[in-house]
């Protein structure tokens, strides 16, 4: 089977400018092992358009080797840490972020995540309180402390990094992260209606199955594959590559050349939306 590389070359396609004079600050930006996820190809995707790129992880290593793959190309970045549920932690980064670059055009917000919750009957309420505080706090309050500064500078765009399982049951019970990003949507549509007349667009992205290194972590211990059922990380993609329309997963490359379409002024009359990008999967329906 092709990759997904192979067929779009999204991985190497050159900038054009579309961010150029602006800044975005990338939460979840770094990666969980070797490869590309979501928030760190969107950082450098918006680095590459010339953007000026904080690039924020828990793990500053992880933050470190996003900004060390942007700035040998020319880029601009900065690399910083900290926990985006801490309300003290999200004001030193925005704070730090306008110190480096002067002013904050685009929020993108990457960080989420599924716990142990996956039916009614294994829901603990601390791990319903840790998945809401991870993939929707996270969200509130990094967006309540650069809206001020988009104000200051006559717009934005927050961009949100939802899931398709916050719109359907994917055949399997993740019960508290679909209530999650559920939430996140609505966040983030609230977000959008009250900020509008203020220029500042709000708007989620949606992916489906992508091929990042967060679906092969180990957890505990034990690889996601056999946490799955699966004999095999090999086995487990192409479970995952069947299920999709198109007969493969996406890559990062695909989610970060949505939220460019977001990020750009390219989309300056779009707001409130949620963009689905799964290969078709919430377009099908169990059959026999």
């Amino acid at each position: 089977m092709t990759a997904p590389s192979d067929l779009t070359n999204l991985e190497n396609m050159p900038g054009r400018g579309r961010l150029a004079g602006k800044t975005v600050l990338v939460i979840g930006g770094g990666s969980i092992g070797p490869g590309w996820g979501n928030g760190k190809a969107a950082a450098v995707v918006y680095a590459r358009e010339g953007a000026r790129v904080a690039v924020v992880d828990r793990r500053e290593d992880a933050a470190q080797e996003t900004v060390d793959i942007i700035r040998p190309a020319g880029g601009e970045a900065i690399a910083l840490s900290g926990d985006v549920t801490d309300e003290a932690d999200v004001a030193q980064i925005v704070s730090a972020t306008i110190e480096a670059f002067g002013r904050l055009d685009v929020l993108h917000n990457n960080v989420g995540g599924s716990g142990t919750g996956k039916r009614l009957d294994n829901i603990t309420l601390g791990d319903w309180n840790e998945t809401f505080a991870r993939n929707v706090t996270s969200a509130m309050l990094t967006s309540r402390a650069v809206v001020p500064h988009m104000e200051r500078t006559g717009g934005g765009s927050i961009i949100n990094i939802s899931s398709v399982s916050s719109i359907r049951h994917l055949g399997v019970p993740t019960a508290v992260y679909s209530a999650a990003k559920g939430a996140l949507n609505e966040l983030t549509k609230n977000i959008a209606v009250e900020y509008a007349r203020k220029q500042i667009r709000a708007n989620c992205i949606l992916p489906g199955y992508i091929d990042t290194p967060f679906i092969r972590r180990d957890i505990g211990g034990v690889p996601s594959y056999k946490r799955k059922g699966f004999e095999s990380a090999e086995i487990y993609a192409a479970a995952r590559n069947e299920i999709v329309p198109m007969g493969r997963m996406g890559s990062g490359w695909d989610v970060a050349y949505a939220a460019l379409f977001f990020a750009s002024d390219e989309s300056a009359y779009v707001t409130g939306q949620m963009l689905v990008v799964d290969g078709g999967v919430t377009s099908t329906c169990p059959g026999v």
